[in-house]
């Protein structure tokens, strides 16, 4: 089975929630989401970080998106390994965004401070997973350190952003 690191912008987009997408990456995220319940395994950290920004952002009911359809399924899963995996990332100092897995590379000093849970993980995990992203911008503007770092990106909607390499 694949192995994903889902960046919470793939199901907002998915739910339609975001201003930026346009209806082809609403329909790429939907469709990517959807092929993770059957031939994918969800990575999460061990700390509750990537599940608690999916909770603050979508609905835990699963309804009325398909983003939130993703949040209920993950919900239900995180136990179960053969679908999600919860993968154990090391924080680094007291700043709670800050994890030993992260690569020091200088390059990434500007990179979003949110967004290196998702890094972290995907590191950390052995799996070499690919990281799913839709329409942040901060993947593509430091593409070539995550990739020198050994971070594999999936760009859902390249339309909105694509990596200079």
């Amino acid at each position: 089975m694949s192995c994903y690191v889902v960046d919470a912008n793939v199901p907002i987009v998915a739910n339609g929630r975001s201003e930026q997408a346009d209806a082809d990456c609403v329909i790429s995220c939907i469709e990517a989401l959807q092929s993770i319940y059957g031939t994918g395994t969800v990575l999460l950290d061990d700390a509750m970080l990537i599940l608690s920004e999916y909770m603050g952002n979508l609905s835990m009911s699963g309804q009325p998106g398909p983003g939130d359809a993703f949040m209920k399924w993950v919900w239900q899963v995180q136990a179960n390994e053969q679908f999600c995996r919860q993968v154990h990332i090391s924080p680094a100092g007291n700043d709670a965004n800050t994890f030993e897995e992260f690569p020091d590379d200088p390059r990434l000093k500007s990179f979003d401070p949110s967004d290196r849970k998702y890094v972290a993980v995907a590191l950390a995990s052995g799996s070499a997973p690919e990281l799913l992203n839709a329409v942040d911008p901060d993947w593509s503007e430091h593409f070539e350190p995550l990739r020198d770092a050994g971070v594999k990106i999936k760009f859902l909607c390249p339309q909105h952003v694509c990596p200079r390499s």
